[in-house]
């Protein structure tokens, strides 16, 4: 057997899944997002009907705050964690890590304890403090899921810095917002930009915590879901399914044109 046939045969499996499992169920998404009486004109009715444009709004913004939150927390614990030991660093990483573990529904049954009409919040507090049902909660449930994915970026690109830049930029003068602005910030820059977008795409699609806790929000999730359930719609859900996709691939694209290609969606 020769290397060109043994290439070939091991592609073969992925040649399969991609058909099988990618290019024919997206072929006949778009076919039936125009297997209405609209036909193609089925996104120009989305771009018309307020509450699609109101409910794609608010799954960006939501999914924009999430990131940036994630971004935030985690470059901080992350740069701490990559560079610091103590007893329990195991531990505490391996218990931040955790929600990789679990699915959406648990995440949402988890904020539901937390914020819920009997949960822990509300018991704690004077007054009725609710907030599990709302894009509060639901930030809180997507925040929940996004930290790990962007911790474990962060500490693993953290741990690849040069320490010698630091210690020329100190040796120099530099001091410690000055070094994490002009020697750490841009030596982690492309694992950022490409942990924010995997957190962004994540948050865009998640379905089991918005399932399980929007109660009283729209969120494109789960606009799909009523479309294509409660109302056998299946051209607009398919529709919407491909703007959700469209708007989640243009920010891939972006990032990995920043990133430098390294850039994969997570679930």
């Amino acid at each position: 057997m020769s290397n060109q046939q043994f290439l070939t045969l091991c592609l073969l499996p992925l040649a399969v899944f991609s058909l099988a499992f990618l290019a024919l169920p997206l072929v006949q998404l778009t076919l039936g997002a125009a297997s209405s009486e609209e036909g193609w004109g089925i996104y120009l009715k989305i771009l018309a009907t307020p509450r699609y444009l109101a409910t794609l709004g608010q799954t960006v913004v939501i999914s924009l705050l999430v990131t940036v939150a994630a971004l935030l927390i985690s470059t901080t614990a992350g740069l701490y964690l990559s560079r610091t030991r103590f007893p329990g660093r195991g531990m505490l990483i391996s218990i931040l890590t955790l929600p990789l573990a679990f699915p959406g529904v648990v995440i949402g049954f988890l904020i539901i304890l937390l914020g819920g009409r009997q949960g822990l919040v509300n018991q704690l507090m004077p007054g009725h403090v609710v907030f599990a049902y709302s894009s509060l909660g639901l930030f809180l449930g997507y925040l929940y899921f996004s930290i790990p994915r962007v911790l474990l970026t962060v500490m693993a690109a953290a741990e690849k810095l040069d320490p010698a830049l630091e210690e020329a930029a100190r040796t120099l003068g530099a001091g410690p917002l000055r070094v994490l602005g002009d020697v750490i910030l841009p030596g982690l820059a492309p694992s950022l930009i490409a942990a924010g977008a995997i957190a962004f795409a994540t948050a865009m699609g998640a379905f089991g915590t918005a399932f399980t806790l929007a109660t009283n929000i729209d969120v494109l999730p789960m606009v799909i879901y009523t479309e294509f359930t409660l109302a056998a719609n299946i051209a607009m859900a398919s529709a919407l399914s491909i703007v959700l996709g469209l708007v989640t691939w243009f920010l891939l694209l972006l990032a990995r044109s920043y990133s430098g290609g390294t850039v994969a969606a997570g679930g």
